[in-house]
Parts: structure tokens; C-alpha cells; sequence
């Protein structure tokens, strides 16, 4: 993958988990700054941080339940453990931390 298509495939998903997270319902909050770093902030004051990483060209999540690196596979972005969907697997990890179901995808 180029440098430009990770940077498009990276923008693309942020915007859309950023979206999600507008519209779920939950009591979140968030915030995605400059070089693609979204923090996502719980009620209990945990964080989700999902960022780019651009020289392994993967979306990086760092959660209560761990760290999780996902590589975009030509359609979706997949975790390079176990194959999980990113927004799958943030929606997972989302909801155990708000204590409440939230779905991103």
C-alpha cells in the first residue's frame, strides 16, 4: 500500500468511527486532532486512543483490554492478530468500557 492510498483508507475510517460515535447515543466523549489521533473518553474517566501509525501503515488501538494493530486487507481493516474488523472489535472494546452497548459499525 502507498503512502497516499494508507493516508486516504486512515482519513476515511477515522472520520467514520468519529461519526459513529456522534451517533450511538453513548455518554462519550471524543475528540480527533490533528495527525489522525482520535481519544475516546468514558463516564469513568478510561480511555480508547485509536491512531494512525503511518510507517507500519496500520490503525493502532490502545484500550483497557490492550493494544490492537490493524492492517487494511484491500476492503476493511483487520486486526493482524486474530482477523477481527476494526469497527467490530472497537465497538467490543467501546462498550466494555462505557458499561453500555455502543456500536460503531
Amino acid at each position: 500500500m502507498e503512502d497516499r492510498e494508507f493516508n486516504t483508507q486512515a482519513d476515511a475510517v477515522l472520520t467514520r468511527i468519529e461519526a459513529a460515535l456522534e451517533a450511538c447515543g453513548a455518554d462519550i466523549d471524543f475528540e480527533l486532532a490533528a495527525g489522525g489521533v482520535l481519544e475516546i473518553e468514558f463516564v469513568d474517566g478510561s480511555k480508547i486512543i485509536v491512531n494512525r501509525h503511518g510507517v507500519a501503515r496500520e490503525i493502532w488501538v490502545a484500550a483497557r483490554a490492550g493494544g490492537f494493530h490493524f492492517r487494511w486487507d484491500g476492503f476493511v481493516w483487520r486486526d493482524t492478530r486474530d482477523g477481527a474488523e476494526l469497527l467490530g472489535k472497537l465497538s467490543a472494546l467501546a462498550s466494555q468500557q462505557a458499561g453500555e452497548a455502543v456500536r460503531l459499525g
